[in-house]
Parts: structure tokens; C-alpha cells; sequence
């Protein structure tokens, strides 16, 4: 089953953003990210319309953050993204009137809902400082390794 990784990509894009100077055109965030650049402008759509991100037009634009990276949550980044399925876990409806059927949906559907609700708890807590500043740490440790 392919996961939906919308959020993973555009965190990665986002870290690109925050340690480029200027803006960043679609086709430069589509080869980071390995995709093509209208995936990549339908995403920074979504981005901008939550006002993380702006658009410049001309031969010097693109994309560029506009949000404090402190103050944006991974919550924030997956509302934007209109708040994509947590889990590819399901539950089966083909007889609804069966007492097993309902009585494993119960289960299934409690139990998610409280993994989710834990899950995007912790998305409130980790900002896109939070994941810059592990990655800045990580580059200078492979930085001293190298030398």
C-alpha cells in the first residue's frame, strides 16, 4: 500500500527553503524532492493559501517562507496539506448488520482515533525550527567527519 508522504516532502522542501538565499524556483524544489514541478506548485499552493509560504513572479522568483519557522507546527503543515488519512488502517463494512463486524469497527475506530489524536499532539509540538536546528546540528557533525 503507498503511503501518502505529502508531509515528508514538503518538510524536506521547506528545509531546502530555510537554508537558501532567495527564493527557490518549482523546478529547483522538484529536483530536490525528485518529482516534477507542477506536484511541486499544487503543494506550495496549499502552503501559501495557509500563508507559510509567498510566490514571486518573474526571472528572479519563486518560492520563498514566509512564516516564522518557530511558530509553524508539523500540525499547521498537515492541515494545510487538507489533513491526508494518519493511517492506511481500515476497517471492513460489507456487513454492517454482523455483531463481529461492529464489534471490531468499535475497537478499530476507537483505537485509531486515539492514536491520531496522540499523533497530531505531538505534530503541535515540533516546529520547522525545531526540525532546522537537527539539521544544522547533523550537517556540521558530518562537516567535522569529513575534514
Amino acid at each position: 500500500m503507498k503511503h501518502d508522504s505529502r508531509l515528508s516532502s514538503v518538510l524536506h522542501a521547506l528545509l531546502h527553503m530555510a537554508e537558501h538565499d532567495g527564493p527557490m524556483t518549482s523546478d529547483a524544489l522538484a529536483q530536490c524532492l525528485g518529482t516534477h514541478p507542477v506536484v511541486v506548485r499544487r503543494t506550495m499552493g496549499y502552503l501559501r493559501e495557509a500563508g507559510i509560504v509567498a510566490s514571486e513572479r518573474g526571472h528572479a522568483g519563486g518560492w520563498r517562507i514566509q512564516a516564522d519557522l518557530h511558530a509553524v507546527t508539523l500540525r499547521q503543515l498537515h492541515d494545510a496539506l487538507g489533513e491526508p488519512a494518519m493511517f492506511a488502517i481500515g476497517h471492513r463494512d460489507e456487513a454492517p448488520q454482523c455483531l463481529v463486524e461492529q464489534a471490531v469497527n468499535a475497537a478499530l475506530e476507537r483505537t485509531l482515533a486515539d492514536a491520531e489524536a496522540l499523533l497530531l499532539q505531538r505534530f503541535s509540538e515540533i516546529t520547522l525550527a525545531d526540525l532546522a536546528a537537527d539539521f544544522a546540528r547533523r550537517h556540521a557533525a558530518v562537516r567535522r567527519i569529513r575534514r
